[in-house]
């Protein structure tokens, strides 16, 4: 049945954009990010050692829809257990076109695999939608919410208790000044867990960052980011941490 469920979403994204295909292009884009510590819903996945994510993203023809695989590995051993390939089918759109409250979205359905793993021990399934209202305040202050829901991939699976609901809510603001081409971006927010394999129901932690872009050549961009996490759960981090995070993208 998972097999079906799987094969018909795809079918119908593809049958969606084959109805356009003749308007647009297929857009693809391949990302390669380094991360200090790689962080997951304020978990530091590997431990203190350092992570890189590997992603592929697939614009279907500019309909909304797209799909996306990436592989997130540690770059140290003994962490094979915890590596992991993620594939995304998702959509985004904008609402209330030119109004005060136009509202930014987009949905994903993501499955989760740890290939050296027996399947019913850690595949999970995640769904999330999240909503941004770039003109609502009138100043360049963007508001966000991000809502995810997380479930094991396959019924009497031994994660079966990490079904877990996590809320993010945010603010951003694109800072111009003349040392740098593009904004400095800065961005906090603040994320509310329920349940996963903390068990726990409480406000999880704070992070506070800012990153900035630098076009290296067509079509090719860095994106440096520095982060501070400020942890409030002991049960998801212990600690305050502070990582940074270093994006190389190309659109071809």
């Amino acid at each position: 049945m998972q097999t079906v469920k799987y094969a018909a979403i795809t079918i119908l994204l593809f049958s969606v954009g084959l109805a356009h295909s003749e308007e647009e292009e297929l857009g693809f884009s391949f990302d390669v990010t380094y991360m200090s510590k790689l962080m997951d819903k304020g978990f530091e996945y590997y431990g203190q050692q350092s992570g890189i994510i590997e992603t592929l993203s697939v614009d279907l023809w500019g309909t909304g829809f797209g799909v996306e695989t990436a592989n997130r590995r540690a770059n140290s051993s003994g962490y094979e257990n915890k590596e992991r390939f993620d594939y995304k089918v998702y959509y985004s759109d904008v609402i209330f076109e030119g109004e005060r409250y136009v509202t930014e979205y987009k949905a994903y359905w993501k499955y989760k695999h740890f290939p050296d793993q027996p399947r019913n021990i850690g595949n999970s399934q995640e769904w999330k939608v999240d909503f941004s209202w770039p003109e609502i305040f009138g100043c360049g202050l963007v508001p966000s919410y991000a809502v995810y829901y997380g479930y094991p991939a396959g019924s009497n699976y031994y994660n079966r208790l990490s079904t877990y609901w996590y809320h993010l809510f945010g603010l951003s603001y694109d800072l111009r000044t003349g040392a740098l081409a593009k904004p400095l971006h800065l961005s906090a927010n603040i994320a509310y867990r329920d349940g996963g394999s903390s068990n726990n129901h409480d406000w999880s932690h704070t992070t506070v960052g800012m990153s900035t872009d630098f076009e290296l050549a067509e079509r090719l961009v860095f994106v440096p980011g520095l982060y501070y996490q400020i942890s409030m759960d002991d049960s998801v981090c212990e600690q305050d941490v502070i990582y940074c995070v270093l994006s190389m993208k190309y659109k071809f």
